[in-house]
């Protein structure tokens, strides 16, 4: 299939990873997702297992100890583990694109080889501090301050809604190192657990993606030795948006994914589930709800391949970024919503999978910029072409 010029079809080791990923989300993650779900335990075992797999590394090279795959490759890992539990899939597509990505993207020979070995085999987790209680969209106006100290800066604040937050060990955080100049001050700092004056905090009680684990971290005077700032003084904002553009692929094929398993579920229901005599789904109107769902989950699904290849030839991808992030989501919440009406009832008790999608892909449309950021983003772009 060919689209802009590329071709999306998979070569038989990209169907080998996908295979490996569908297949372990269906033996080793289905039998205890709604387990994770009421419960909220971080699935550390779970994790433990992918990370055999190699996907906390995905795109790391071999030589800093991660699989050395491809970033389609990661959009095809993560979009099998979020038809299952898109909860698991956000952890994988966090780890790989936010705390790891940003270190891979910036960070110096010495701190990659410090860092990204034990992060690439699930030896720690990561952690992304960018959102504050007071700034989400508005990532200039963040308010945790790094202040020189001696040779070494001391890093005071809050930040909110942290994945991996209080399970993770290593930790990239923003910080203004000017109140002055607050955006064009924004720098990357290395924490690590157990830093004096780094604590968690509140662990947040969600309405879905409930086994991700997410919560607040508090900076207290926390000093950082100067080794430990990524790139430049001021280049934080930039690095920032550059990590951003990556991880949307990542939340674009996560959507995917729910998309996927919604309609997975509504063609089984709509085989079973019989009314007036005839299996549901003989009846046009599912029939033509699922023909939606399935067009809408291709064109999304093209839409993140071709962001992904993108970035993998070092070529322009934001704006396909965005937009495959805010198309995908968008689509998701649609086949969220239809997989519950195609279910009535019974998609409302948590005996079926589609309750728990419906819950989780909400987050689709906040996290890693908003709808509303999206299109933002690609308007731009439209307006400042000649």
């Amino acid at each position: 299939m060919e689209q802009g010029g590329y071709s999306f079809s998979l070569t038989e080791e990209q169907q080998a990873i996908r295979k490996a990923a569908r297949s372990f989300a269906q033996k080793e993650m289905k039998p205890v997702v709604m387990h994770y779900d009421e419960t909220q335990e971080f699935p550390f075992s779970i994790i433990e297992r992918l990370s055999h797999l190699g996907f906390l590394g995905i795109t790391v090279p071999d030589d800093l100890g991660g699989a050395g795959l491809s970033d389609l490759d990661a959009a095809l890992i993560i979009e099998e583990l979020a038809r299952v539990d898109p909860s698991v899939a956000l952890t994988v597509a966090s780890h790989n694109s936010l705390c790891t990505g940003h270190i891979m993207l910036f960070g110096s020979e010495e701190q990659k080889r410090r860092y990204i070995p034990d992060l690439a085999s699930g030896r720690a987790l990561g952690a992304w501090g960018l959102t504050e209680p007071g700034s989400g969209s508005d990532s200039g106006g963040m308010r945790t301050v790094a202040r020189k100290y001696g040779a070494d800066w001391a890093i005071s604040g809050s930040k909110a809604f942290i994945t991996q937050g209080s399970v993770g060990s290593t930790y990239v955080v923003l910080a203004i190192t000017d109140d002055t100049r607050p955006r064009e001050s924004i720098t990357a700092f290395l924490l690590e657990k157990g830093m004096a004056g780094f604590t968690i905090g509140k662990k947040e009680n969600k309405l879905g993606m409930r086994c991700s684990d997410t919560a607040t971290l508090l900076f207290d005077q926390v000093r950082v030795p100067k080794e430990n700032i990524i790139g430049k003084i001021g280049d934080g904002f930039k690095q920032a948006l550059k990590v951003l553009d990556g991880g949307r692929i990542g939340i674009a094929a996560l959507s995917v994914g729910i998309a996927q398993g919604a309609l997975d579920a509504s063609i089984a229901y709509a085989r079973e589930r019989v009314q007036f005599g005839r299996p549901i789904g003989e009846f046009q109107a599912i029939q033509w709800k699922l023909a939606d769902m399935a067009t809408d989950i291709t064109a999304a699904r093209l839409m993140t391949w071709q962001a992904a290849m993108l970035k993998m030839e070092g070529k322009p991808f934001s704006v396909q970024a965005s937009q495959a992030k805010y198309f995908a989501s968008e689509i998701a919440s649609r086949a969220a919503s239809e997989a519950i009406q195609i279910h009535g009832g019974y998609g409302f008790i948590k005996e079926f999978p589609v309750e728990k999608l419906y819950r989780d892909v909400k987050l689709m449309t906040i996290g890693e910029g908003t709808s509303e950021v999206q299109k933002m983003v690609i308007a731009r772009s439209l307006l400042a072409r000649e």
